[in-house]
């Protein structure tokens, strides 16, 4: 079985908005992406769970060599890095969904493996689309001769 997300860090306590568990992957496109469970409120005295998918704005994740990548606008100036650097006070994320419908954790990584393969597929057709295509130059030295 393929691996096509990649756990670079689990934290219970956290700087995101959120006092329960955070999950953060690297998914074979190069993104971090992070799954965080929070409360909502429907009614007066009525709390549930939501959890979010987002995306890290200021990591990428090098798939092949399972390392973490900072981009320059981080403010990060450590010639070492390590996977708990993705943790942040103040991190750039985008939210990408937030799912009311799932109940745990289990069914969160379910979604981001779902998520993965998807990424994974589209990778790999664009893939074979390039090794498919003849390039340009070699196209106009192609001549018809009778």
């Amino acid at each position: 079985m393929e691996v096509l997300a990649k756990l670079i860090h689990q934290t219970n306590i956290t700087y995101l908005p959120t006092k329960l568990p955070v999950q953060y992957y690297g998914l074979p496109d190069g993104k971090v992406y992070l799954i965080y469970a929070r409360f909502y409120e429907v009614k007066f005295d009525r709390t549930y769970l939501e959890y979010v998918f987002a995306e890290h704005k200021e990591f990428s994740y090098d798939f092949e060599n399972e390392k973490l990548i900072p981009h320059k606008t981080s403010r990060n100036n450590s010639p070492v890095i390590y996977n708990e650097m993705v943790d942040k006070p103040n991190p750039k994320i985008k939210i990408l969904k937030i799912y009311r419908n799932i109940h745990s954790f289990a069914e969160a990584r379910t979604e981001l493996y779902r998520k993965a393969k998807e990424i994974d597929k589209n990778l790999r057709s664009q893939k074979e689309n390039e090794a498919h295509e003849i390039p340009s130059s070699k196209i106009k030295n192609l001549g018809a001769t009778a």
